[in-house]
């Protein structure tokens, strides 16, 4: 049987290999350069923003107090004339990069301590590299890619940024895959 515990090493290794993968994904491939698009007049939206002194969060613009309000005339003319969005505020000042590279590397680790999980009820030791490939890629890549489709669907991000974050996804789930297969314990 194949516990957690003998899966240790894959389960770091194939962590820090996929920060470090994340990390040539977002700040030297140039694929995700055109995600993000300016603003017509980036001064005139942030003067207007300014002094609503927004909490950083989640906002949706127009805002419906409840789903009943979907009915209320008021609401169709204000979705009718948009802007119809989200907005997501992030804290004042520069961006600080601390936190969320620990944050991504710590979500890297649960991933691959559920795949670990996953892994070791259905493969055997006996298991060969290419099974263990499989199953780890599969799961990898539902883990880092699936939840991106509703950012689509739901909150309207576009479909070619959804399909790269998808192929991101690919990348680091054929990484996760290849470290487990590599040090899948015999």
């Amino acid at each position: 049987m194949v516990t957690i515990a003998s899966l240790w090493l894959a389960i770091l290794l194939s962590s820090v290999a996929v920060w470090f993968c994340s990390f040539l994904v977002w700040a030297v491939f140039p694929h995700h350069k055109s995600d993000f698009k300016p603003l017509p007049d980036e001064d005139a939206a942030r003067k207007a923003l300014l002094p609503q002194d927004l909490a950083p969060g989640q906002y949706n613009i127009p805002h419906l107090p409840s789903r009943n309000d979907f009915k209320k005339p008021e609401y169709i003319k204000k979705f009718a004339e948009g802007p119809n969005g989200f907005l997501t505020i992030l804290p004042k000042g520069m961006p600080a990069m601390g936190k969320p590279l620990m944050l991504s590397f710590v979500y890297n680790l649960a991933v691959g301590v559920v795949i670990a999980y996953l892994a070791s009820r259905t493969l055997t030791t006996s298991a060969e590299y290419l099974s263990v490939f499989r199953i780890v890629g599969t799961t990898a890549w539902l883990a880092y890619g699936a939840g991106t489709v509703y950012e689509a669907a739901w909150f309207g991000r576009p479909w070619a940024a959804i399909a790269k974050q998808l192929i991101d996804a690919l990348f680091y789930a054929v990484v996760t895959a290849g470290f487990f297969g590599w040090l899948w314990p015999a």
